[in-house]
């Protein structure tokens, strides 16, 4: 199979699409890889002759070779890209591949921190007891105890808080607003936290907010709170995501694991649709299924 079209069509990508250097070089990588492929079936096939049941013979042996869905999709957007330009300058007369439809990839399931885990991080000694070290913990806490977003809790004023109906007003995608609900614990630490901003100097009026840049003064960043639990995070678990989305992932996996309904575990989240949250069924599955598999002797 000429090399030249693939010289000419990888040119193309840089010139005049100004795709990166990384993206023209797995184009080119995979159509490589294509081509020698093709070869070994047969060296007559060409560009034009090639059709579409070699593509999907192709597809077969990439998978039993052990490649993920993911990676073989992207072979195949290259040779679909690469075929769309051979016939925009009239080189071919047929696209093989356009019809041809690459493996499903199934979507990870979440990472989550275990509730034993959570439980010794939130009730040893890895937070200090000072101002920073307390609203840490509470980050975590929160977190964890309502599920909310990384903005969402970021954006967090004292008005929000309803202490006497024990909720929280946060506000989510598309600025829409929901209503949480947290437990005791929460609001008292919430309560506490409140006292010592206000012990400290810290302003703790309706229109503060409840998580404050300590040193610099103001509101605290997504990027402070996401360095601050990735480390607590790291104190307790091995998993490789370490960041507030996790926690998200753990609050909506524990409501599920104790028999909390899908459609009350959506509304918590905020999320759009139920099938969002379905994922999370998946998960709580997995981890009943790795129980029953250390649990029971014929497993």
């Amino acid at each position: 199979m000429d090399d030249t079209w693939v010289s000419e069509f990888l040119a193309y990508l840089k010139d005049e699409r100004k795709c990166s250097y990384r993206t023209v070089g797995d184009y080119g990588r995979d159509l490589k890889a294509f081509g020698s492929y093709v070869l070994d079936l047969d060296r007559e096939i060409t560009w034009q002759s090639l059709d579409k049941d070699i593509v999907r013979q192709w597809i077969v042996d990439r998978m039993d070779d052990g490649q993920s869905a993911r990676t073989v999709c992207r072979n195949l957007s290259a040779l679909k890209s690469f075929y769309r330009f051979l016939l925009r300058r009239e080189l071919v007369v047929k696209d093989p591949v356009h019809a041809v439809q690459g493996p499903k990839q199934g979507k990870p399931l979440p990472q989550f921190v275990r509730e034993r885990e959570m439980d010794r991080l939130l009730d040893g000694d890895y937070f200090t007891q000072d101002l920073a070290g307390m609203q840490d913990r509470l980050i975590v806490l929160t977190f964890y105890s309502t599920g909310i977003r990384l903005s969402e809790l970021v954006g967090l004023n004292w008005s929000d808080v309803d202490f006497e109906r024990q909720s929280l007003k946060v506000t989510g995608k598309r600025n829409k607003q929901r209503i949480v609900p947290f437990g005791k614990e929460l609001g008292d630490e919430l309560q506490a936290h409140r006292e010592r901003l206000s012990d400290g100097g810290e302003d703790a009026g309706l229109s503060a907010p409840i998580f404050r840049n300590l040193k610099a003064g103001g509101r605290i960043t997504n990027a402070q709170v996401q360095q601050k639990v990735k480390y607590y995070l790291s104190q307790v678990t091995t998993i490789q995501r370490r960041s507030p989305h996790v926690l998200r992932h753990s609050f909506a996996t524990s409501m599920l694991n104790n028999k909390a309904d899908l459609q009350s575990v959506k509304e918590l989240l905020g999320h759009e649709s139920i099938s969002t949250t379905e994922i999370y069924t998946h998960t709580t599955f997995e981890e009943l299924k790795s129980m029953y598999n250390q649990a029971h002797p014929r497993a």
